[in-house]
């Protein structure tokens, strides 16, 4: 497994795994583009993948403007491994190292990433968007 930083060259393995997720799945991929992902990844913010015999299985990117986490996802194929873990840490430090803000994200109740997001020590704080659960990650609390 090799963690790295995500680059531009990325986005159509990200987008093939950001389609592959059963949970939290987009109700229309055209609502993501790749035009997107450059923007997060190289002006709004900072992403990380995983690769794995040269495939990424998984990614990270948060984004500095909103003081967000946009995305978390890993491959069905490749979940239960402490891939989504250690990408978490990589974004959340990362992230905390450029500023002190509140992050917050917003994600599905009743799902294997709440309970990820609860064990990793977020706070839910209310609802976001349609029937999403709204989590904030304070630096106190992530330090």
């Amino acid at each position: 497994m090799i963690f790295r930083e995500a680059i531009a060259a990325d986005i159509k393995q990200i987008q093939l795994v950001r389609n592959a997720v059963t949970e939290n799945a987009l109700s229309n991929p055209a609502l993501v583009t790749d035009e997107d992902c450059l923007e997060f990844i190289i002006n709004r913010g900072k992403g990380w993948v995983c690769e794995i015999d040269n495939q990424i299985v998984g990614f990270a990117i948060a984004d500095l403007k909103e003081n967000n986490i946009w995305a978390l996802f890993v491959h069905p194929n490749y979940d239960k491994r402490g891939i989504g873990k250690q990408l978490h840490d990589l974004m959340l430090n990362w992230y905390f190292a450029q500023t002190n803000k509140t992050v917050w994200l917003g994600t599905a109740p009743n799902t294997r990433a709440e309970s990820f997001y609860r064990k990793a020590g977020w706070t839910e704080i209310g609802t976001h968007g349609k029937d999403e659960i709204k989590f904030e990650m304070t630096f106190d609390a992530w330090k």
